[in-house]
């Protein structure tokens, strides 16, 4: 029997602050404008790390490229989009479940993109595109589901387009004064309009009858 005892597995929080480094890394390091496409690919389908915070970073090294950052974002995060529903919808048992079970233990916010597909059919689908819901579990989930994969990705061409060009818009307009609010407000930017879209639906749903 060895005497020598393995490492402790470093804590979920230390490698989630790791990946946050790193992904801020390249708003300095040449690359960048790739790393932004591939990161917000990734986090698509499995990447912990939204690529908002490389977006961040970059539009506010270079304000006049901001509509430049917010495409190639948009771009990577519907292509990404694509391969999570396709994680969803063919790999259900091997991959995809067992991802949910990572980012969505509880199946809470499956259950939330369920209710608003149900409800609201493509304008559901573009809510959960703009929430601060975690964007791979809307794809993976709605590839399981077997959602219209058309349909997924107009919503998601509006949806998160939207979400990156306001942001990058808004460092554009204001520049670094703006940035300590927006890195701590963000999501909550989001949610209100999220939940205002949400109103409005119902409103015309109840009030249509």
């Amino acid at each position: 029997m060895s005497d020598t005892l393995e490492a402790p597995a470093e804590p979920k929080q230390g490698i989630i602050r790791r990946l946050y480094a790193w992904t801020i890394s390249w708003a300095d390091r040449p690359g960048g404008t790739w790393a932004l496409f591939l990161i917000a690919f990734a986090e698509s389908s499995f990447f912990p790390i939204p690529p908002d915070v490389l977006l961040l970073a970059l539009v506010f090294g270079a304000r006049d490229k901001w509509a430049k950052y917010a495409l190639v974002c948009t771009a990577g995060s519907v292509l990404g989009g694509i391969l999570g529903w396709l994680i969803g919808w063919g790999l259900a048992e091997s991959v995809a479940k067992p991802l949910l079970g990572l980012f969505d233990p509880d199946g809470h916010t499956q259950e939330q993109i369920q209710t608003w597909y149900a409800e609201y059919g493509f304008w559901g689908i573009l809510i959960a595109a703009i929430t601060p819901i975690p964007y791979k579990v809307f794809t993976v989930a709605s590839g399981l589901f077997h959602y219209n994969l058309p349909l997924l990705i107009g919503a998601s061409i509006i949806g998160r387009g939207f979400r990156f060009f306001v942001v990058a818009g808004i460092i554009r307009v204001f520049g670094p004064k703006i940035r300590p609010y927006i890195e701590k407000h963000l999501e909550w930017w989001f949610l209100a309009f999220g939940v205002l879209l949400i109103g409005g639906l119902f409103a015309i749903k109840f009030f249509g009858h």
